[in-house]
């Protein structure tokens, strides 16, 4: 059977054939790659038969369950593993949501035989992936916040050019939620890299699963417990915000025991359990709610969501004393830039 040529997002873009057909084996390391898999799949992008491995440890678990309800047919959710599979197969595609993550890059650098590589939507991580391949000069494929070793710069550097070579034979595609600017769009095409766009179609389909009462929907960063902003002046700004009336706090999944346990002492802030992506639970607003958030990939993503009810989300940028002295311009300029997505 042959593929149908379906027009996606913009006119500009190359045309990407859906449905597809065969088997798809696709690595998640976090709740929203996840999210990502199955809207990738439902769009007609991965195949009829999807099999989803998850690394081991990650906190996936509430995803899968309440994905698992209504999932598109195909779909299949595996055994957890501590190492991705090989893109051995040359009838598979091989698809990630993470192309930073040195597992999959030393898969990668071993050899890539599957027809075709997809890099699903990673929120900002997506977009700056996309920066570094399009870049005229060889550009190591590490993350803004990892640390610049020799080995790590090393191992970015050949997966650059790896991902590069896969483009130029017409076997990588890159699926995300987010805008890409149309230069960077052009020098995508140039290079040989398809993209397709998706808008949580799949998703909006879904019934609302949960409703919250309080008036503020506060979302947590982990850019304190990360070391990238001062704890102090991020518990201030929550503190702040409670101060005129109940808070919804919903934490990051990387945020310290000590920064909810602080939180615990504000009588306003009520702490909710951190269970499925924010993007499945706070897609619909009662009237008068709003949202409030610093930089982060959640704030593309949520406006895509709520539609007209985005003029409700509240993206905070970070002044220049939150950030503490060993953050970057880079990674600084990288975290921000959720605000004009």
């Amino acid at each position: 059977m042959n593929d149908t040529m379906i027009k996606i997002s913009h006119p500009d873009t190359q045309e990407v054939p859906r449905p597809r057909f065969g088997t798809a084996h696709v690595w998640v390391e976090s709740p929203l790659q996840l999210l990502s898999a199955v809207e990738t799949h439902a769009a007609g992008l991965l195949g009829d038969e999807v099999r989803i491995i998850p690394r081991r440890g990650m906190p996936l678990e509430a995803t899968t369950g309440a994905l698992l309800k209504n999932s598109p047919a195909g779909l299949h959710f595996m055994t957890a593993a501590k190492r991705p599979p090989q893109p051995s197969s040359a009838r598979d595609r091989y698809v990630t949501g993470d192309a930073y993550s040195g597992r999959i890059q030393r898969a990668m650098l071993t050899g890539v035989k599957s027809k075709e590589i997809i890099i699903i939507d990673d929120g900002l991580a997506t977009l700056a992936l996309i920066r570094q391949l399009v870049s005229a000069e060889p550009t190591p494929v590490v993350r803004a916040r990892a640390k610049k070793t020799a080995a790590r710069q090393g191992l970015g550097l050949a997966m650059w050019h790896r991902l590069r070579g896969l483009a130029k034979e017409g076997r990588l595609l890159i699926v995300s939620a987010l805008q890409v600017e149309p230069e960077i769009r052009e020098r995508m095409d140039a290079l040989g890299i398809k993209f397709a766009q998706h808008k949580f179609e799949w998703l909006a389909t879904q019934p609302v699963a949960e409703r919250f009462t309080e008036p503020t929907l506060l979302i947590g960063s982990a850019m304190a417990a990360d070391g990238i902003i001062h704890t102090e002046a991020y518990l201030e700004w929550i503190r702040s915000i409670a101060e005129e009336g109940p808070v919804a706090y919903f934490p990051h999944r990387r945020e310290t025991p000590q920064i909810l346990e602080e939180l615990q002492q504000s009588p306003n802030v009520v702490l909710k359990e951190h269970t499925i992506p924010i993007e499945m639970r706070l897609r619909d607003l009662r009237p008068g709610q709003e949202i409030r958030a610093l930089p982060s990939t959640v704030i593309p993503s949520l406006r895509l969501l709520l539609g007209n009810e985005a003029r409700n989300l509240y993206a905070q940028p970070i002044p220049d004393h939150w950030w503490t002295p060993s953050t970057s311009q880079d990674l600084r300029d990288h975290l921000s830039s959720s605000l004009k997505v």
